[in-house]
């Protein structure tokens, strides 16, 4: 039954890369929604400084710059959080007792298990 074993091991790792691949794209997702969000918060910063030197602000333009300022370097360092977050786990992805690189009497795609290869 090698080839059960075969197509087995070749479904597993299908699966491995699907998972991969749904990762990435929701870490993309995740990405755009912080840069829009960083893009707004730009955006009311921007106005508020601009009715502040204008003198078109009221009483609360200046406490709302300094919420918007604080409010950007927290989001900065969230994603700054985020990027070393998503960097680690993917460099410890390869699954325990697979090689990520064949040896060069190995052929095909790495496998894991346990079976022999009939003569």
């Amino acid at each position: 039954m090698p080839f059960i074993d075969k197509m087995k091991a070749g479904a597993a790792q299908a699966a491995h890369k699907a998972q991969e691949a749904a990762k990435a794209g929701q870490a993309k997702i995740d990405e755009a929604k912080a840069n829009r969000e960083r893009d707004g918060m730009f955006r009311d910063l921007g106005a508020a400084v601009y009715a502040e030197r204008t003198g078109t602000g009221d009483a609360q333009t200046s406490a709302e710059i300094d919420r918007l300022v604080a409010a950007l370097k927290d989001h900065e360092a969230a994603q700054a959080a985020a990027a070393a977050a998503a960097a680690t786990p993917t460099d410890a992805a390869a699954p325990t007792g697979s090689s990520a690189t064949p040896g060069p009497a190995t052929t095909g795609p790495a496998t894991t298990g346990d079976f022999k290869l009939d003569d």
